[in-house]
């Protein structure tokens, strides 16, 4: 199912994907709020944009975020994959597994980084620049991955398999989900570590998931390469819709900037 304007959707599995019996791409869920929600996706899939042969550029894998339940798959894919095409990058959108596929969206993650650099000569990118994006679960998916180092949750499947899961940069985008609210510890497989790859985090302080800084003192203390934005207003969930005049609108111009260290 295509749901990103006239990008085509490419799946990352060969077959099934890994514990699952059916291969569905997904459907659209609540349309409330202007947002396209997708939910019952089976089988992950990529939306390729800005590819251009024999350009090197570096690349993004975004993780659109919903809780695990669904995919805000314009407001956090396909409009974010438009901006970041503008910056130079080539974009793909991830619509990784839903709802309450944690294990199999993190599959989906690892599979498509490693599908990314496999094909690289075909979409003009650079297989040493590709990182990955997240928003709110997304935010939470891509840290796991830039927690967790070169793990691989699945055996390998195919050649896609012989080629590093481990994005080159990260940018958790008002994560969630990083911190116990039982514990209020951080959980071990998001714990940071000093070999992580680079990490921007950006969020509000109005919103209600509010954890980034502390998540970055967590990964300053581990020496890690981090970077956090904190805003005083824009609660959660806007993608780039929010007018100028709200503090976190600076997210992109800030994050921008962060970028151009992967733009050459």
């Amino acid at each position: 199912m295509n749901t990103q304007e006239s990008i085509q959707p490419i799946r990352i599995w060969p077959g099934l994907a890994p514990g699952e019996t059916t291969s569905e791409s997904g459907h659209p869920g609540d349309v409330s709020g202007n947002v396209l929600r997708i939910t019952g996706v089976t089988s992950a899939e990529l939306f390729v944009y800005g590819a251009s042969l024999g350009a090197n550029k570096p690349a993004i894998i975004v993780c659109p975020g919903g809780g695990y339940q669904i995919l805000a798959s314009d407001l956090e894919g396909s409009e974010i994959a438009r901006w970041l095409q503008g910056l130079g990058f080539v974009a793909s959108v991830l619509h990784y597994r839903v709802p309450d596929k944690m294990e199999g969206a993190y599959q989906d993650g690892r599979r498509a980084v490693s599908w990314v650099r496999a094909h690289a000569s075909e979409y003009g990118i650079d297989p040493h620049k590709v990182g990955a994006l997240g928003f709110s679960a997304g935010g939470h998916l891509v840290i796991r991955m830039a927690a967790r180092g070169s793990e691989r949750p699945y055996e390998p499947v195919d050649e896609v398999d012989k080629f590093s899961c481990r994005p080159d940069f990260v940018l958790g985008i008002y994560p969630g989900l990083l911190r116990s609210r039982e514990s209020g510890l951080a959980a071990p497989d998001i714990l940071p570590d000093p070999a992580m790859p680079p990490l921007f985090l950006a969020q509000s302080k109005d919103d209600p998931h509010f954890c980034t800084q502390w998540y970055a003192d967590l990964a300053t203390l581990a020496g890690a390469d981090v970077t956090s934005a904190v805003y005083e207003t824009g609660g959660h969930g806007y993608g780039v819709r929010l007018s100028a005049d709200v503090d976190a609108s600076r997210w992109t111009a800030d994050s921008a900037e962060w970028l151009r260290r992967f733009v050459s």
